[in-house]
């Protein structure tokens, strides 16, 4: 489906130019989740505009679109084979990750693995990085421990409210899912995972960004994600704003497999979520074009979970990144090891995460959803919204319902934006109509809550 977009953007362009809940002594209680509901308009024979505001453009035509920033493409290109490859033995060297191994050693265990991925944060980070601990009591098994999530907030310049979030976790087992004593080495499971966070906030902690972005190091997801539940539940009161999270868990690849990557989440096609995936694929065929995005219509594998979840549960927009296939027999054992994973294909692993990260970040404000008004004629419609000063153009998309690939989006310039007319729209199909926005470099934001126009 993005081959078919972006060919579509190429001509445009040229044209214009010319991992059970927690168990413990209490049972947290989960805030209810915001409500994403999908805003029906009314059907096309309702009230018609008959009279058109004077400045009311009709079917514009921009050369402001998506593109390749040459800052995030450079940082894109940055993305280091040697540095993912160090992470990922790092964590291997530490034995077991085990959320009941020991704490109280400096080269062996989950405690050792936390204290370097803390040391790590700070070290990548360039000093912007903002590393914290979050602690909270486990039991398993008839055994109490105090658990830790590394946090590492890089604050934004605060042109753009809420944060985006990067998660995968630290912990790994063996084949009982209780023994906290034998090797684990979890280089995929979840080493590959940690390694892609660790190098994207290397590299994004470069630059400055309009948007909070947040790395999170989740521990005990193998025994039922315990961690981004303690997360989710502590962190929602204080109302981070997250807009997307992106779950990194088991993405080494390994060689001959396709050069893509499975993106869960369900559906339907109109849910939030959805929508993220979709973006994430419009952005990866511009900065990774040969890596290829399969959408997944289920919240993960039959029988599997990881930590994205735990905001699904919420209401916050969230989703799984996996390996295009795995390796059954190299998970939760001590065959787990950091030479059996591709690291040219953990690369663009990396890379597509940044660079999806960093439009979003690094973009201006996500618009609101413009109001739609139907005029006389059949097919034609008035768009209207709030035109932000910041902003040099906008991307109208008319998505087909049930189709879960963008249609060719209708792009305007900021001074011809804010009452546009489109005279082409077929009257006998049901749209799914948001926006986004776009800076002078080609940088795109989130696209708006989609309304649905009915014929």
């Amino acid at each position: 489906m993005r081959r078919r977009l972006l060919l579509l953007l190429a001509l445009f362009v040229l044209t214009s130019l010319a991992c059970n809940l927690l168990q413990g002594p209490q049972q947290p209680v989960i805030p209810t989740p915001p409500p994403f509901a999908t805003v029906e308009m009314p059907a096309a024979d309702a009230d018609s505009v008959s009279v058109l505001p004077e400045d009311v453009v009709f079917n514009p035509v921009s050369h402001i679109v998506p593109a390749v920033d040459p800052t995030i493409g450079a940082l894109v290109n940055e993305v280091s084979v040697q540095q993912l490859a160090s992470y990922v033995q790092t964590l291997e060297r530490f034995g077991t990750r085990h959320t009941l191994s020991v704490t109280d050693r400096e080269d062996y265990g989950i405690g050792a693995a936390r204290l370097w991925l803390y040391q790590e944060f700070l070290q990548v980070g360039n000093g912007r990085l903002q590393v914290e601990v979050d602690s909270f009591p486990l039991t398993l098994n008839g055994i109490t421990t105090v658990q830790q999530n590394i946090i590492a907030t890089l604050p934004g310049n605060g042109s753009v409210p809420g944060a985006v979030v990067l998660t995968a976790h630290y912990d790994s087992r063996t084949v009982d899912p209780n023994d906290g004593v034998s090797r684990a080495p979890g280089a995929n499971d979840n080493g590959s995972g940690v390694a892609a966070m660790l190098e994207v906030a290397r590299l994004l902690s470069a630059q400055e960004w309009n948007m909070d972005v947040i790395f999170i190091a989740f521990t005990a997801e193998e025994q039922g994600t315990h961690g981004s539940l303690h997360f989710v539940t502590d962190q929602m009161i204080q109302d981070l704003g997250i807009t997307a999270v992106f779950n990194n868990d088991i993405v080494g690849g390994r060689p001959g497999i396709p050069q893509s990557i499975r993106v869960f989440t369900a559906g339907p096609d109109t849910s939030p979520s959805r929508q993220v995936v979709r973006y994430v694929d419009l952005i990866t065929g511009l900065y990774v074009p040969q890596f290829g995005i399969t959408m997944i219509d289920a919240v993960d594998r039959p029988g599997r979970y990881s930590d994205h979840m735990r905001f699904l549960d919420v209401g916050i927009p969230a989703m799984r990144f996996t390996e295009s296939v795995e390796d059954r027999d190299r998970q939760h054992n001590a065959l787990d090891t950091s030479d059996a994973i591709d690291y040219n294909y953990l690369l663009q692993v990396a890379q597509f995460n940044l660079a999806t990260i960093a439009n979003i970040a690094g973009a201006p404000a996500r618009p609101e959803p413009p109001l739609i008004s139907p005029l006389d004629t059949p097919g034609q419609y008035l768009f209207s919204w709030a035109v932000d000063p910041a902003v040099n153009g906008y991307a109208l998309s008319l998505r087909p319902v049930g189709k879960d690939d963008f249609a060719p989006f209708r792009f305007v310039e900021a001074a011809e934006a804010g009452q546009v007319v489109i005279t082409d729209i077929d009257p006998g199909t049901t749209y799914a109509v948001s926006i986004a926005a776009l800076d002078e470099n080609g940088r795109l934001s989130l696209f708006s809550p989609e309304t649905i126009l009915q014929p």
